[in-house]
C-alpha cells in the first residue's frame, strides 16, 4: 500500500523559510557492520536564500521512504570546484595511521543535490547535500546552530583533527509531520574552518538518521537509495533520496549487486572493485576504489587516465585541466564501460563529456567539448584507483545496503540521455 506525504505549509509555519543554515547530516545506517566509513551517506547544509517546500511531494511507501531532492549549481569559479573535488580525492586516498585533513574554505561554494529538513521546535530549516563519503553528522559549517526548546546539550565533546570542535546535542529532525526522529544526537560546531575531511577521527558515537528510522522501526531495513539527474543547466532538476530499501519508481530493470571490497582503504567507504574499458579496450585493469556522490568528476588511476587520454585523443585545456576533444573526436567515441560484479554500466558518449550548456562555469567556450574523466595521481595498485564520482552517479539509481555490505546499481531513463 503507498500513500503520499505532502510537505505543506503548515509544516513549517512560524519559520522564516528565507532563513537557511549549515548542517552536516549523516544518514546511513551503522548497524550490522564493522566500525569503518564506508557504510555512512552525509549530507552538508549549504546557504540558500529561497526554499521550496509546498510542492514537494514526500512519498511514504511500506517498505521504504523517498524524499525529494534539489540540485544547487553555485561557485564562484572552477578552481574552487577542482579543489573542492581535489580535497576530497587527496583525503580519500591517503588513509594512514597518522590520518590525514583535506580542508577547503567555505566560501560561494553551493552544489549538489539537498534534502530539505527542519531541526527544533519550532522549526529551523536546513538544507542537505547529500554526500555518500563522510560519516559525521554536525551542524555549524557556516552558521550558528538554532537552540530551541527541543535541544539537549549532552555536554560530550566532539571534534574533528581541530577542524570541527564541538558538543553532542539532541533534538527533534523533521522530513515532513509524518516523519519525525526524536532524540538525534547531532555534533555542534562551536569552532570550524569550512569544509574538512578527517581521515583518522571516526565519530562512531554520533549514531545516524538511518539509524534511528531503523531503529524506530519507521523503516525495516538500513538501506539507502540515491536518484539523480544529470545537470544541463543552473536552475533546479530534482532527484530523489530514498531510506529503508530502493524504489522501483526510480530505476528500470533490476538492481545489480556487488559486495563492498576488501581492499585498503577503498573498503573503509562505500568501495568496490571495477574494471573499466573504453569501447573493446582495457584502461583500468580489475582494482578498487570508491563511489562518492559529493565528488563531481571521475577519477581514474594516472596510468588508466594515460590509456583514456590516449584512445579519445583528448588533449589537456590549460584553462581548465579537463581534456578537450573535437566534434569529429567526439562522433567517434566508445562508450565507457564500467564492469562492475556480474554487470557492465556505459557511459555513452554524450555523458563522459561536461554539459555544454554550462561550459561558461569551466572558462569554455559555447562549442568546446570537455571530458568528465580525471586523473588520479598514484598509479594503479594503492587502493584506491578510481572514484566514481557524480558524472557517473547520475546516469545510475545507487543503492547503498549496509546490512548486506554492497553497493547496488540499476540503469534510469537517463542512463542514455543525451543531455550534455
Amino acid at each position: 500500500m503507498t500513500r503520499i506525504v505532502t510537505i505543506s505549509s503548515s509544516l513549517f509555519e512560524g519559520t522564516d523559510v528565507a532563513k537557511v543554515h549549515n548542517i552536516s547530516i549523516a544518514f546511513a545506517s551503522t548497524y550490522n557492520r564493522p566500525p569503518t566509513r564506508q557504510h555512512v551517506l552525509r549530507c552538508i547544509l549549504v546557504d540558500a536564500p529561497t526554499l521550496s517546500i509546498t510542492v514537494s511531494p514526500v512519498e511514504v511507501r511500506s517498505s521504504h521512504i523517498t524524499l525529494p531532492m534539489t540540485r544547487r549549481l553555485k561557485f564562484s569559479n572552477f578552481t574552487e570546484l577542482l579543489q573542492h573535488d581535489e580535497a576530497r580525492v587527496a583525503a580519500f586516498g591517503d588513509y594512514s595511521m597518522h590520518g590525514r585533513r583535506a580542508h577547503v574554505p567555505l566560501t560561494n561554494f553551493d552544489w549538489g543535490y539537498t534534502v530539505a529538513v527542519g531541526i527544533g521546535v519550532p522549526l529551523t530549516i536546513y538544507n542537505l547535500i547529500v554526500d555518500t563519503g563522510s560519516s559525521n553528522t554536525w551542524v555549524g559549517a557556516a552558521t550558528t546552530y538554532v537552540k530551541t526548546a527541543t535541544s539537549v546539550d549532552t555536554e560530550e565533546p566532539v571534534f574533528i583533527d581541530y577542524l570541527f570542535v564541538g558538543t553532542i546535542f539532541k533534538d527533534t529532525i523533521t522530513f515532513t509531520d509524518d516523519l519525525t526522529i526524536t532524540n538525534m544526537p547531532i555534533g555542534v560546531a562551536t569552532t570550524s574552518e569550512g569544509i574538512a575531511w578527517d581521515e583518522n577521527k571516526l565519530e562512531e558515537t554520533i549514531p545516524t538518521v538511518t539509524d534511528y528510522l531503523f531503529e524506530q522501526g519507521t523503516i525495516f531495513q538500513p538501506v539507502v537509495g540515491i536518484f539523480f539527474q544529470p545537470i544541463t543547466t543552473d536552475v533546479v532538476n530534482h532527484g530523489s533520496l530514498t531510506f529503508g530499501g530502493p524504489d522501483p519508481a526510480m530505476y528500470t530493470g533490476s538492481i545489480g549487486y556487488t559486495d563492498i571490497t576488501t581492499t585498503f582503504p577503498s573498503s573503509n567507504y562505500w568501495g568496490i572493485n571495477q574494471i573499466i574499458t573504453y569501447g573493446p579496450t582495457e584502461i583500468l585493469r580489475y582494482t578498487a576504489g570508491i563511489v562518492d556522490s559529493a565528488t563531481t568528476f571521475l577519477y581514474i588511476a594516472s596510468d588508466g587516465y594515460r590509456n583514456y587520454r590516449a584512445a579519445t585523443g583528448g588533449v589537456v585545456n590549460p584553462a581548465n585541466g579537463l581534456l578537450q576533444i573535437s566534434p569529429d573526436q567526439y562522433s567517434v567515441l566508445y562508450d565507457l564501460n564500467f564492469h562492475i560484479g556480474e554487470r557492465t554500466y556505459s557511459l555513452i558518449p554524450n555523458a563522459q563529456i561536461w554539459p555544454r550548456s554550462l561550459n561558461h562555469k569551466v572558462h569554455g567556450a559555447n562549442n568546446d567539448i570537455y571530458l568528465v574523466v580525471k586523473r588520479l595521481r598514484p598509479r594503479t595498485g594503492t587502493g584506491h584507483d578510481f572514484l566514481n564520482g557524480y558524472v557517473f552517479l547520475q546516469r545510475f539509481y545507487t543503492v547503498l545496503d549496509t546490512r548486506n555490505s554492497r553497493v547496488g546499481f540499476a540503469l534510469t531513463w537517463f542512463t542514455h540521455a543525451t543531455t550534455n
